[in-house]
């Protein structure tokens, strides 16, 4: 097994780019972008996430966002991305890679979210697509876990574009929206990706 061995330029540096997209840390340059895809795909975003805080979309919110992101790339606990369409710079949403597992396991799960304006047309497969070399490289992760509400047949459909087995189902995994939700589980292995 291969020990893990941060980028030469840090991992705060990945930045992959690829179908058009570029991936990103977040920066506090970015929030009122951020805050205003968020506000304005609320209503679209809320039955699939957990709830937000009251100030999470105020600066503050946000920078406090940031300071934690920042302890967790330096824990290699997690690394968050947004979202860039090279063309215009207009972001489109975020993926995180959290729960970073180490040792014997050599895993993370994905989490990502779109906003409502860029919603069903094949930005998150192109994201994931674009991420999946990093995180089984630069990252040196042996598997690549994701969950799902059943019912959320869009993210079901990238999450098998991109390679990623339908693994079970657990129980009440997530509170999501205020309510604990059954979620599919998947995961890809580094062997069977196909980047």
């Amino acid at each position: 097994m291969a020990l893990f061995r941060l980028p030469s330029s840090g991992p705060a540096a990945l930045a992959p780019r690829g179908n058009g997209l570029l991936l990103r840390a977040p920066q506090m340059s970015d929030f009122l972008q951020w805050a205003h895809l968020r506000e304005g795909s609320r209503d679209y975003l809320t039955p699939w996430e957990p709830i937000w805080p009251s100030d999470d979309l105020t600066r503050s919110g946000f920078r406090r966002r940031l300071r934690r992101y920042a302890e967790d790339i330096a824990a290699d606990r997690s690394y968050p991305f947004l979202i860039f369409r090279e063309l215009d710079s207009a972001m489109v949403g975020g993926i995180t890679l959290a729960n970073v597992r180490r040792g014997i396991v050599q895993a993370g799960t994905i989490g990502y979210w779109v906003g409502q304006p860029y919603a069903h047309r094949g930005y998150m497969t192109a994201a994931l697509r674009v991420l999946l070399p990093t995180l089984f490289g630069e990252l040196n992760l042996h598997r690549v876990e994701a969950a799902c509400i059943p019912t959320n047949a869009p993210s079901i459909r990238v999450l098998e574009k991109c390679g990623f087995s339908r693994e079970g189902l657990a129980r009440r995994y997530l509170c999501i929206n205020g309510v604990w939700q059954d979620h599919l589980l998947f995961g890809l292995l580094h062997e069977d990706f196909r980047g």
